[in-house]
């Protein structure tokens, strides 16, 4: 993390850095790319300002806080752009699917409907080529393919025709 502190009026003293950054470094945890972190200390009669302008992967956060103390001016502003980092880790995860999240952990609704789908090893969609059962034939033996689902010419239906183990073919013709 890149951290650089600027005192905007007059000249800082040495634990102010060194406590801010101490703070600062907190926030590695919120983030998994490096970060570049610049820090603006300020001081006015009274009145301590903290500015922090955090830039990583892509995203820019900022924070302002003024207190009559450097470190309560420094831990608020800590504390709000800890907000500002976990609201925006809560929305990329939000963002993927739950199969990327929790891979091994499988959802209580619909238990049964599991039970069945994990029977099922593979679903494919297609779409069914109209042809003849001679052209349907011929390329079943042109292939390594064992069935073929396809749309009879004749009669528009869906038919199905494969390959039995003695080399020979079967026809399945549906009603719809």
């Amino acid at each position: 993390m890149n951290i650089s502190v600027t005192f905007r009026t007059g000249e800082g003293e040495n634990w102010q850095k060194a406590y801010a950054e101490e703070k600062i470094a907190r926030l590695k945890k919120y983030l998994d790319v490096p970060a570049e972190v610049h820090m603006i200390l300020s001081t006015e009669k009274f009145r301590n300002v903290v500015e922090i302008n955090l830039t990583a992967n892509g995203w820019n956060v900022n924070a302002k806080e003024e207190a009559k103390d450097m470190h309560l001016a420094v831990d608020s502003c800590i504390v709000k752009i800890e907000k500002q980092l976990k609201k925006q880790k809560e929305k990329n995860r939000q963002h993927k699917p739950k199969s990327i999240r929790h891979p091994g952990v499988k959802s209580l609704e619909g238990s049964e409907e599991d039970d069945a789908a994990s029977k099922v090893v593979e679903t494919r969609k297609i779409i069914l080529k109209p042809m003849s059962l001679e052209e349907a034939v011929l390329e079943l033996e042109s292939g390594k393919a064992r069935f073929l689902i396809y749309r009879d010419t004749a009669s528009e239906k869906v038919s199905l025709v494969h390959r039995l183990d003695d080399g020979k073919f079967a026809h399945i013709e549906t009603n719809s």
